[in-house]
């Protein structure tokens, strides 16, 4: 049976536990209709589109 020689302590516990360093950046794609830069399977903020469907109108800023 695995006995552990010393007490792990709870910084060194909660460090191995943390998954920030499995973290990777976002990749970012291009919108076919508009050219602006999105996240990859989700709609496009500035045309309202995804995957050839329209879900809004865009609001026009003053």
């Amino acid at each position: 049976m695995a006995v552990p020689k010393s007490k792990v302590s709870k910084q060194r516990r909660n460090k191995r536990r943390s998954a920030v360093w499995k973290l990777e950046a976002l990749s970012l794609n291009k919108c076919p209709k508009c050219g602006a830069y999105r996240l990859p399977h989700r709609m496009c903020k500035s045309c309202m589109t995804y995957n050839g469907r329209e879900f809004g109108a865009v609001e026009a800023s003053k």
